[in-house]
């Protein structure tokens, strides 16, 4: 007589392999290096939405970034460059699209102990862009992309830094917009920015890695990939990951048929999903480490501020 076969060992994945819980995160966090009154994010129940007016292959589309421009007077910018406030920038800009511009995410509070800071295609998908150009799926990209400062204050995003974009690509004549935020408050202010953009008329996606933001501040549409803040637009040098994300993102300015859709990438950071547990998390740091950090921190805020008050005088 057979034996009976004992069924399978049924196993699920870890409990903490899930979307990162940023809002969460970041509170206990800064509440850990005592501060108190914690950040109150911006939420919406309802979002605008703007079909679009005509098929990609007809529409002219623009990227937005929080990326800086690299500043050579700036100090370290780069692959393993520390907290950089002294890179920042606080009012929106206008670079050109004739060819790859040299950004940077040094300026924000990206993860640092795993994503990567080299290859500008994981926080800004050019090459994406211009391949989704050459091969007719869009029909033209704006001579011009724009960046939007990630601000604190949703007020000054929502009346100040929002109408500056939209005047800039009313101007460049654009159709839809591809948002790629990098730190927890880019993906707000780029989430702000995506409302404000729909209400005029032109239909955009955001692409990001901190779900939980965005989902909270309300959006049309959303491509959440599960990688570190600052690479939401694709793995490192990955050219696969980097054409599957950005034709996800553009599926999905097609399908969505109202807001707040979001669609999930199906591509993973990597095998080992322990990486979720070490952004601002304050349960791993040591007495010690909280008081330097502290530090650094106050450092960084008199540095912003500063020139905050010499760029916009507030």
């Amino acid at each position: 007589m057979s034996q009976p076969v004992a069924p399978a060992e049924i196993r699920f994945a870890p409990e903490f392999d899930q979307p990162v819980r940023y809002m969460l995160r970041t509170r206990s966090y800064y509440l850990g290096l005592g501060y108190e009154n914690p950040y109150v994010w911006a939420h919406y129940i309802d979002a605008p939405f703007t079909p679009l007016k005509k098929p990609l292959s007809a529409s002219r589309l623009a990227l937005v970034t929080t990326a800086a421009p690299y500043q050579a007077d700036k100090g370290p910018q780069g692959a393993g460059a520390a907290y950089n406030a002294s890179a920042k920038f606080y009012q929106p800009y206008a670079g050109s699209m004739a060819s790859k511009p040299d950004l940077c995410i040094a300026h924000v509070g990206i993860d640092r102990q795993h994503a990567n800071m080299s290859d500008s295609e994981c926080w800004f998908p050019y090459e994406a862009a211009q391949a989704a150009q050459q091969s007719g799926r869009i029909a033209t990209l704006s001579p011009r992309f724009y960046g939007l400062p990630s601000n604190r204050s949703q007020r000054h995003t929502v009346e100040i830094d929002a109408p500056a974009i939209i005047a800039m690509c009313q101007a460049d004549a654009v159709d839809v917009a591809v948002l790629i935020p990098n730190c927890p408050i880019c993906h707000q202010s780029q989430s702000l920015l995506a409302r404000a953009l729909e209400s005029a008329g032109i239909s955009t996606v955001v692409m990001a890695s901190a779900k939980d933001i965005v989902e909270y501040c309300g959006v049309p549409r959303m491509l959440f990939s599960d990688f570190p803040l600052g690479n939401a637009a694709a793995r490192p040098n990955d050219p696969e990951s980097r054409a599957t994300n950005f034709e996800l993102a553009l599926r999905l300015l097609e399908s969505a048929v109202g807001p707040r859709t979001t669609m999930q990438s199906p591509l993973i950071w990597n095998e080992d999903p322990s990486w979720k547990l070490d952004y601002s998390n304050i349960e791993r740091l040591s007495p010690e480490e909280v008081v330097r950090l502290k530090a650094e921190a106050e450092a960084v805020r008199e540095t912003a501020k500063a020139l905050r008050l010499k760029t916009v005088g507030k």
